[in-house]
């Protein structure tokens, strides 16, 4: 936890998905300070006419190489999420050559009792975790 969901246009390798993946993976662990075992993460592909990004306002033109990143998880402090978008940018700059205009973040936060890991039962709440 938290849970990482990455939409992008369809076309990279699986090498190129996994430097991605352990990437944000790094990039998760320092900022979130989660164990390194702690990782889940889904890829979603898509057609480059099925992934609209646009611009909002700012100024920031995108290429195909967008990244289209939703994270969920716990309640973190906004230090945490702040350190997190920017070690996300800069890991993925370097192992992906990703233009940090390219990365686009959304954090939805939930609560210990939105969380089960298995066996049917919340683990944030029994204690098992």
């Amino acid at each position: 936890m938290p849970l990482l969901r990455f939409d992008l246009v369809a076309g990279r390798t699986p090498e190129q998905l996994r430097a991605l993946l352990d990437a944000a993976h790094a990039a998760v662990l320092d900022a979130f300070e989660v164990p390194a075992g702690d990782r889940y993460q889904v890829v979603h592909q898509h057609p480059a006419h099925e992934l609209v990004v646009e611009d909002t306002g700012l100024g920031i033109t995108r290429t195909r190489d967008v990244v289209l990143l939703q994270v969920t998880s716990r309640p973190r402090p906004v230090e945490q999420k702040q350190r997190f978008l920017h070690l996300l940018t800069e890991n993925l700059r370097r192992a992906c050559g990703t233009d940090p205009a390219d990365v686009v973040v959304s954090v939805v936060e939930n609560s210990d009792a939105d969380w089960s890991f298995g066996h049917g039962r919340a683990q944030f709440l029994t204690g098992e975790l």
